[in-house]
């Protein structure tokens, strides 16, 4: 007889905060009052902080005011309203047109060649970045465009599995420690059990963000390059290189692991708050999704929930930092010092212990021996009083199993071995492409059934011919 699934407790504020932060981002730009004197002011535009109001970003950034004093510069965090895509229409409009002041901006990883391209940011001297040689090669790939440093990696991200513990026991089976890995069978395998045990009705397997939107974009990397090892949609200069054939197998693989049975109903509706929500709600036993959703979900479930590698490939996001073009010799050079900090190698270890992907190998070594985050004593291994007068940050356990570390041994390899999504100045008209052609996947089905694998690779290589050089 099928079990009813146990329904999710929203109980607990971190998990209310989380859906709130997945389903909108930012409020209201802060723009500078006219009289104001900025002469002595360097401005970081951003988007939404996800570890919330005064959160580590604004924390690093007090700091470097602190010990720049009164006599020295201040940095001021504006960050961006709206969905990603709005914010780089605002950071493109602003440059362009000198509507805004900003001297950094933190860039998603796609947008770099776009602005490098553009002119709206200048490349940097290594005053930009410490310790260049501890940041994970994979991750600071994304900082150039043509052999050329424009930008220093300031948080990074890689999707990983959620699954629940408990769903697992519950259905009888034999593995529910998947800290090691699983394959995309093995998953199938899993999936078939717990629905086996539960029934199929309100129980749909896994969640993932397939709405028309970046989302797709992602799971569409991850799965062409799980399928075809080593393949590139574009080269170094932003060139098409893909076949027809490469991208045949590559929507194959996509489909197949995001066939109906498996996924959740209303996935190619879902985003990230939608995926995150049908989890909490126990509509799913897993989840693809950020590092961020971590400690939430962890406080959450405790030791019911599980966390491992994604299946194959896993697509590299994160931000980096830049100096703009038109901001003066003297606010660059200061610019670039703020830069060195926010993302120096304590920064980074405050970052990953604030729930962000530190970009350095050093943030994720054994407490003792990795920095100590100082510049953030809340989120310290032994944290002192912060300045502020608030408490400390309660912190998810970095160990999720017999000697697994969360940090280690899934997030790091998760970087190491991630993989970029085109890079090229013309990013915005590919995953336009990539996400209208996927339509004929993810759209509504027409009366005469959806295309085969090749009639819709035939159709996304033409598409991507007129939009990208090669």
């Amino acid at each position: 007889m099928a079990r009813r699934l146990p329904a999710a407790v929203f109980a607990l504020p971190s998990l209310l905060a989380l859906l709130f932060l997945a389903a909108c981002t930012g409020g209201d730009a802060r723009e500078e009052p006219p009289d104001a004197d900025n002469r002595r002011r360097i401005v970081v535009a951003s988007g939404q902080d996800v570890t919330g109001k005064n959160g580590i970003r604004q924390q690093l950034i007090d700091v470097w005011n602190a010990e720049e004093g009164p006599q020295g510069f201040e940095a001021r965090l504006v960050e961006l309203p709206g969905s990603a895509d709005q914010q780089r229409s605002q950071l493109l409009g602003a440059l362009q047109s000198g509507s805004a002041r900003y001297d950094v901006v933190n860039l998603d990883v796609t947008w770099v060649p776009e602005f490098a391209d553009a002119g709206l940011i200048r490349p940097l001297t290594d005053a930009a970045v410490r310790s260049p040689d501890d940041i994970i090669p994979s991750v600071d790939r994304t900082s150039y465009w043509k052999g050329k440093r424009y930008a220093v990696p300031f948080n990074s991200d890689a999707g990983l599995l959620y699954y629940r513990k408990d769903h697992l026991r519950e259905a009888g089976v034999s593995r529910t420690d998947l800290s090691d890995g699983v394959t995309w069978d093995e998953l199938r395998d899993q999936i078939d059990a717990v629905k086996g045990h539960f029934g199929p009705q309100g129980h749909e397997g896994w969640a993932t963000q397939l709405a028309p939107y970046e989302g797709r974009t992602v799971n569409a990397i991850e799965a062409f390059t799980s399928a075809v090892p080593g393949i590139r949609l574009t080269d170094g200069d932003g060139e098409y290189t893909a076949t027809v054939e490469q991208l045949t197998a590559g929507v194959a693989e996509l489909r197949a692991r995001t066939a109906p049975p498996y996924t959740l109903d209303e996935a190619s509706e879902s985003r990230e708050a939608e995926s995150l929500s049908a989890f909490a709600e126990g509509r799913t036993t897993f989840l693809r999704h950020w590092p961020y959703v971590y400690p939430a979900l962890h406080e959450t479930y405790g030791e019911n929930l599980g966390v491992t590698r994604l299946p194959g490939k896993a697509v590299l996001g994160g931000q980096n930092l830049a100096v703009t073009a038109s901001t003066s010799e003297q606010r660059a050079a200061k610019a670039a010092e703020l830069i060195a900090f926010l993302t120096d190698p304590d920064s980074e270890r405050c970052l990953l212990r604030a729930g962000f992907a530190a970009t350095r190998v050093s943030a994720y070594q054994e407490s003792g021996t990795a920095p100590p985050c100082r510049h953030a004593p809340a989120y310290a291994e032994t944290p002192s009083a912060p300045p502020t007068g608030e408490g400390t940050v309660r912190l998810p356990p970095d160990r999720i199993a017999d000697g697994v570390s969360f940090s280690r041994d899934i997030l790091l390899p998760s970087l190491r071995e991630g993989v970029h999504r085109p890079r090229t100045p013309l990013y915005g008209a590919v995953t336009h492409t990539l996400i209208t052609e996927l339509d004929a996947l993810y759209g509504p089905s027409p009366r005469e059934g959806r295309p085969g694998d090749a009639e819709i690779a035939k159709s996304l290589d033409e598409a991507l011919r007129k939009v990208l050089p090669g």
